[in-house]
């Protein structure tokens, strides 16, 4: 009969943007389709998140009639195993495999034999809330009769798509010229032998994006906004450090950076020169020639530095010229075969007096002192020579910019004003307005820019209007040396628009008492001033009057003073160092260089170029080497050394562009230069292994609004090392912040509004320095964004929840796996394990433990061998659409409209707070991961021996005594217990997370 023998055909063409499932940045797809019982799969395509099938499967139809109320199952799913193409059939469901999403098709319009057939392009669907998949797949699908498979398509109708949105014409072609794309088809009912499949003419190609083959190294597919494949990996590399294998004195200090090659010249002064004015010391090598400023004396005592790369002649000349004059009134000149070679510790090169030639060649008596060497960059003369490479870069402005520094941030305190009450105020309107209205009184307090105020007093029954009574606390951040005052302004609201200043009174804040734990200090009665002017405490007031208020105040010290989020923080030390604990080891970071940096500029007559410099911070020690000017591929090779108080902290290195280099010597601009941001690494020390040199290219990632872009790539070489493992362990069972955080804790509002206040304070005081740390530098370290709501932030963390909520699923999957007796033996040892345990209930925490320690081990062969580093799929950064871009790169308040601004601000704020919860819970979650991930090994050291210790003392005490004890412990009365947190949970809060690698 012609309905028994139909068949329907699926024909699997093609999926698009499929998400990786590897472990590896890519997924080994195939297609499972199931209709009415029958199960047929194509064969995988390893290592590709654009495959291409072309792969008929061919289904019996039992009754077309019935097909209106069928379904067919389209699967797409990740094959572990796969090696090559497998051809698939039957109905049992393969073993190792990953969702990649779904779709289900109604049979209902599925083209009858003869009809014409065109592609559909489907969106991939989830299975859960929780799954995690993005893509779609091009299927046909049609009817034909028996012997007849193979159906021609008629080329005037484009392909339409069933998902709502505009028309797809991505379709990809169904035949290629390539052989490999030309598919035998997959059945597994014997179906007829396939004919040869006519060409199709649907629609041309609109783009090679979706059908470009993806290399087997690379992670993300090619229509994201990057551009090409592996550029986001981090790279290990193997640089020459300390000079190689040549070992010298200086390797004891510069032995993480490559050894760079200069010559100095030291010129320092001269004697005997006739009276010519003003002059000035040239110092010639080949095509390059520095000068030092004029001066009256003679004496200069500058250094230049040329890089051994580029020097091009035997000899380096030296002449001492009039300002202004082209003529020299001495010369001498040295054959660099001569000149002695300098390698620290040894002590610097004593000058010598040299006598110069004048114009004719003759030796007068004029003299210069000078000192020539060959050395490296281990030099002391180093960060402050003049460079060959900086030649073109003129004015005392601009040079002093391109020099390497190192910066001391302030040291932050926090600064508690306890308003609790006034007396005897004396209002300012007497007139018939203020009869019969209640004042509203409230203090405004004032430290440089920072200004915050009290809540209007409330009413008291027992308190007049003259009387009132606050008891609020207000919180600012200042810095050392204290320079400014504490102006408080007790005020009423008499309108909108209008307060009157009932009294002032104006503290320096260097006279303010100092505490360093919980006890109080002593609050005062504070006389107020009537006039606007106010006065200061310290001195006489002839406008003083009867007005008293009643304050408390104090610098806090007992706090760390976070100018960072806690998840990434490079210091958690108190204010007060007295409360310091000693350091427990010492980071050496060498910052070689960037290679394939983007141009941030474009310079006449040398075309498009960077002026690129390094920031790195940690804890109160900024550093900042020299600017390599017109260079993509900067060479710093520079080394600095921190002492490490906490191994959980994170270390923050940035890469700027240098827009001073332009700047005119006058300094004479209307606008301000800022420079430009290229990138920034995080590194977790506690995910560093001790003693050991690690050496990667970083990428470093940034976010545009029109999407994620590499800047380039940073090349550092990292080494953590300790002296005394003991302190390092113990560390790990301390409190995570100082002991104020937890006897007197702030809120959550407080903590935002100090760190954004932080954030400004030291930004003011690196920028007092010279040369300044630019604010924007300084706000790109400290990520003082982070905090904002973001559409793609909170994306990432809402991702990152459901990793870590897969585990426990895959708990759930498994128990129905059991239940359901689909085999029969992992059911028998299931049922044969739970009754062990009821029987021996004793049993079942030294088992637990135990296997958690022996899974510790067996993931130390799969442990990371590479430090953390910015993730862009992690940060969800490459799927971001532009209108979430829009949305992050928006200011704050908006500046979208005034219509929308309030509501949007409201919206942003709210979310901000759901998005900091949503990182707070996943950060947990991926804390509990990290405890037999080996991501900070010294944790899982310990976690891995505590949990051998508990299964032992589970297996010799009963578990009874275990319970009652545990009980006992739990309920016992509040005088007993401490406010401190317990060691165990000290050690979980060490624990490394994820949030430290989001971009």
């Amino acid at each position: 009969m012609a309905k028994a023998a139909e068949k329907l055909v699926v024909e699997v063409v093609a999926a698009h943007n499929l998400m990786p499932k590897d472990g590896q940045g890519s997924s080994s797809a195939y297609v499972e389709v199931e209709f009415e019982h029958q199960r047929r799969r194509t064969r995988a395509r390893p290592k590709e998140l654009n495959p291409v099938w072309n792969e008929r499967l061919v289904f019996a139809v039992a009754d077309p009639d019935d097909l209106p109320y069928r379904a067919i199952d389209v699967g797409v799913y990740n094959d572990r195993a796969a090696s090559g193409g497998v051809a698939g059939g039957g109905g049992a469901a393969p073993h190792g495999r990953n969702f990649l999403g779904k779709v289900r098709v109604p049979a209902a319009g599925v083209p009858a034999p003869g009809e014409e057939v065109v592609p559909q392009l489907f969106t991939l669907e989830k299975r859960s809330l929780f799954s995690h998949i993005r893509g779609e797949i091009t299927l046909k699908i049609y009817r034909t009769n028996s012997g007849e498979v193979v159906v021609k398509s008629k080329p005037e109708k484009p392909v339409k798509a069933v998902v709502s949105g505009p028309e797809v014409v991505a379709a990809p072609p169904v035949t290629g010229p390539k052989k490999q794309q030309q598919q035998q088809p997959v059945v597994a009912v014997q179906p007829p032998p396939p004919q040869p499949e006519a060409p199709m003419d649907i629609l041309p190609p609109p783009a090679p994006v979706l059908m470009k083959p993806v290399m087997l190294a690379d992670p993300y597919p090619a229509s994201a906004v990057f551009s090409g494949p592996g550029d986001f990996s981090l790279k290990e590399t193997r640089p020459r450090l300390g000079g190689g294998t040549t070992a010298d004195k200086a390797s004891a200090t510069y032995d993480l950076v490559e050894q760079m090659q200069y010559l100095y010249v030291r010129v320092v002064r001269a004697r005997g020169v006739a009276a010519v004015g003003e002059t000035v010391a040239e110092v010639k090598l080949g095509n390059y020639r520095g000068v030092t400023p004029a001066t009256a004396a003679h004496h200069w005592d500058q250094v230049f530095a040329f890089s051994k790369e580029t020097i091009q002649s035997s000899f380096v000349e030296v002449f001492v010229r009039a300002r202004g004059s082209d003529d020299h009134v001495g010369r001498v000149w040295f054959d660099l075969s001569e000149v002695p070679r300098r390698a620290p510790p040894d002590s610097t090169l004593a000058p010598q007096w040299h006598i110069m030639e004048d114009r004719k060649g003759e030796r007068g008596a004029a003299e210069v002192m000078i000192a020539v060497w060959f050395g490296t960059q281990a030099d002391e003369a180093f960060a402050e020579a003049w460079h060959s490479k900086a030649a073109g870069v003129h004015g005392y402005g601009p040079l002093g910019s391109i020099k390497s520094k190192v910066y001391v941030a302030p040291k932050l305190w926090y600064l508690r004003v306890s308003v609790i009450e006034a007396q005897d105020l004396i209002p300012m309107d007497k007139g018939p307005m203020a009869i019969g209205r209640y004042p509203e009184l409230f203090v405004r307090a004032q430290v440089g820019s920072q200004m915050l105020r009290t809540r209007p007093a409330p009413v008291a029954a027992n308190r007049g209007p003259s009387s009132p009574f606050w008891n609020e606390d207000l919180m600012f951040v200042v810095a050392e040396p204290f320079e400014e005052f504490l102006v408080l302004s007790l005020e009423d609201h008499v309108s909108p628009g209008r307060d009157d200043v009932l009294g002032r009174l104006v503290v320096p804040v260097s006279s303010i008492e100092r505490r360093w734990d919980e006890k109080l200090v002593v609050s005062r009665w504070f006389g107020l001033d009537r006039g606007t002017g106010g006065g200061n405490v310290a001195s006489g007031n002839t406008n003083r009057f009867g007005s008293r208020v009643h304050l408390r105040l104090s610098l806090d010290g007992g706090y760390h003073v976070l100018d960072e989020a806690t998840a990434y923080s490079s210091d958690l030390r108190p204010t007060g160092k007295q409360l310091w604990q000693p350091h427990v080891g010492v980071l050496e970071l060498g910052v070689l260089g960037a290679t394939g940096l983007i141009p941030m500029k474009a310079r006449d007559g040398r075309g498009a170029t960077s002026d690129a410099y390094c920031v790195a911070k940690y804890g109160q020690k900024w550093i900042r080497t020299r600017t390599v000017v017109d260079s993509v591929c900067p060479r710093w090779n520079e080394q600095y050394t921190w002492e490490v108080f906490d191994p959980c902290t994170v270390i923050t290195v940035g890469v700027f562009d240098n827009c001073h280099v332009d700047k005119p010597a006058s300094g004479n601009t209307t606008l301000a230069v800022r420079d430009n941001c290229i990138g920034k690494v995080r590194i977790r020390l506690s995910t560093l292994e001790t003693d050991r040199v690690y050496t990667h290219a970083y990428p470093l990632l940034m976010l545009h609004p029109s999407g994620v872009k590499k800047m380039g790539e940073l090349h550092l070489a990292v080494r953590f090392c300790c002296g005394n493992a003991g302190n390092m362990f113990h560390a790990y069972v301390r409190p995570l912040l100082p002991k104020m955080h937890y006897i007197e804790p702030l809120l959550v509002r407080q903590v935002e509004s100090l760190r954004f206040q932080a954030t400004n304070v030291v930004a003011a005081r690196l920028g007092r320095a010279e040369p300044p740390l630019g604010r924007e530098v300084v706000e790109y370290m400290l990520d003082h964004r982070s905090h904002l709501w973001s559409m793609r932030r909170s994306k990432a963390n809402f991702f990152r929840l459901v990793t870590v909520l897969s585990g426990p699923i895959t708990i759930g999957r498994w128990f129905e796996l059991v239940r359901s007796w689909n085999r029969p033996v992992h059911s028998c040892l299931a049922v044969f394990t739970f009754l062990v345990f009821v029987t021996m209930p004793e049993l079942i925490l030294p088992t637990a433990f135990l296997a958690m320690a022996f899974t510790g081990l067996w993931r130390y062969r799969v442990r990371s061998r590479h430090p953390p580093h910015m993730e862009m799929r992690l940060s969800h950064a490459d799927a971001a659409t532009v209108d979430e871009l829009d949305e992050e790169f928006d200011t704050f308040p908006s500046s979208r409209g005034d219509v929308v601004r309030f509501r949007y601000d409201r919206l942003r704020s709210v979310a901000g707070r759901v998005q900091t919860v949503v990182g707070d819970i996943a950060t947990q979650g991926e804390r509990m991961q990290a405890l037999l991930s080996w991501r900070d090994p010294r944790a899982t050291v310990l976690f891995s021996i505590a949990c051998v210790l508990a299964a032992v003392i589970a297996y010799t005490i009963p578990m009874k005594v275990l319970v009652g004890l545990w009980g006992l412990y739990a309920m016992r009365p509040p005088r007993f217990r401490s406010r401190m947190p317990s060691p165990l949970m000290n050690f979980f809060r060490r624990l490394p997370s994820k949030a430290d690698s989001l971009l």
